[in-house]
C-alpha cells in the first residue's frame, strides 16, 4: 500500500483511462476525489473503489468551468484533510485538418487540455505551498505529486490534431515550469504521454456515428477497428495499450520511488513514436 494515507484528485476519472488511474491509485491505498462531467460515471467509479475497500468521493462537473477546480481542492481537503497527488487527466479529441478547424474547436482543445490543468494547479498552489512551509519548519517534509496527462501527439504532432497537439505540447511547458517553481515545496511535477490506448474514444466501429456529448455538442469519436489494427502494426510491442497500462505509468510517478524525478515526460506508448 504505497499510497496509504494519501489523497489523490483525478480529473476525468468516470470512464476509461481516468477511471483506471483512480482504481489503480485507490488499490494502493489512496483516497480519491473522482471527477467527471456526468454524475453517473463519477458515482460508478466511487462505487468500484468502495467495493474494493477504498475511500472516494464524487465531484461532477466540467474542469473548464471557471472556479470549478477550486471545488475539487475543497472536496479533497474537506473530505479527506489533505491533497497529495493531482492527476490532470480530463480530455477528449475533436479533430480536423487545420483549414477545417474552427475557432471553437481550437479554443475547446486548448481549454480542456491546457487551460484546465493550469487552473487546477493554480487552485492547488496555496495548499501545496503553505503545507510545505509548515512541514519544513517542523522538520517533517512530505513529497507530493503532480502528473499531467500528455500524448505523443504533443511530443511529435499528429495529422488532423492541430488543437489537440498544441494543447498537449503546452502541457509539457507547464509541467517543466512548475517542476522548477514547486521543487522548493517538495512537489514533483511530471507528465505521461500516452500512445495509442484502447478507449471509447478510439474503439467505435468503422462507419459508425458514435459521438460523445461535451458542452451541448455532439463530437464524433472512434477510428474504426480496421484502422486501429493497422496502427497497431507500427507499435514495437505489437498492440495498443489498455487503460490499465496507462494507469500504471501514472502510478509510477505517484509513488515514493519517484520522489527524485521531476520535470520529465514519460512516454507510455509501447515504443510507438510519431
Amino acid at each position: 500500500m504505497k499510497l496509504e494515507n494519501k489523497t489523490a484528485v483525478v480529473t476525468g476519472s468516470g470512464r476509461g483511462i481516468g477511471q483506471a488511474i483512480a482504481l489503480k491509485l485507490a488499490s494502493e491505498g489512496a483516497r480519491v476525489v473522482v471527477n467527471d462531467l456526468d454524475p453517473g460515471p463519477a458515482k460508478e467509479t466511487v462505487g468500484l473503489i468502495e467495493q474494493a475497500g477504498g475511500e472516494a468521493v464524487a465531484v461532477s462537473g466540467s474542469v473548464t468551468e471557471l472556479g470549478f477546480t477550486d471545488d475539487l481542492v475543497s472536496a479533497a481537503l474537506d473530505t479527506f484533510g489533505s491533497m497529495d497527488i493531482v492527476v490532470n487527466n480530463a480530455g477528449y479529441t475533436w479533430d480536423s485538418v487545420i483549414q477545417k478547424t474552427t475557432d471553437e474547436q481550437w479554443e475547446a482543445m486548448l481549454g480542456i487540455h491546457l487551460t484546465a490543468p493550469f487552473r487546477m494547479l493554480r487552485s492547488a498552489a496555496p495548499y501545496l505551498r503553505e503545507t510545505a512551509k509548515k512541514e519544513a519548519a517542523a522538520g517533517t517534509p512530505v513529497v507530493r505529486k503532480v502528473v499531467n496527462i500528455c500524448s505523443i501527439a504533443g511530443t511529435g504532432g499528429n495529422i488532423g490534431q492541430a488543437g489537440y497537439s498544441a494543447g498537449k505540447a503546452g502541457v509539457i511547458g507547464l509541467t517543466k515550469t512548475l517542476a522548477k517553481e514547486w521543487g522548493r515545496s517538495q512537489v514533483t511535477v511530471n507528465a505521461v504521454a500516452f500512445g495509442l490506448i484502447r478507449t471509447r474514444l478510439t474503439e467505435a466501429a468503422a462507419g459508425s456515428d458514435a459521438t460523445i456529448r461535451i458542452d451541448e455538442r455532439d463530437i464524433k469519436v472512434g477510428i474504426g477497428a480496421e484502422l486501429l489494427e493497422a496502427l497497431e502494426t507500427g507499435i514495437p510491442l505489437g498492440r495498443a495499450g489498455t487503460p490499465e497500462d496507462a494507469a500504471n505509468a501514472v502510478y509510477l510517478l505517484s509513488i515514493p520511488e519517484s520522489d527524485y524525478i521531476t520535470g520529465q515526460v514519460l512516454i507510455a506508448g509501447g515504443g510507438l513514436v510519431i
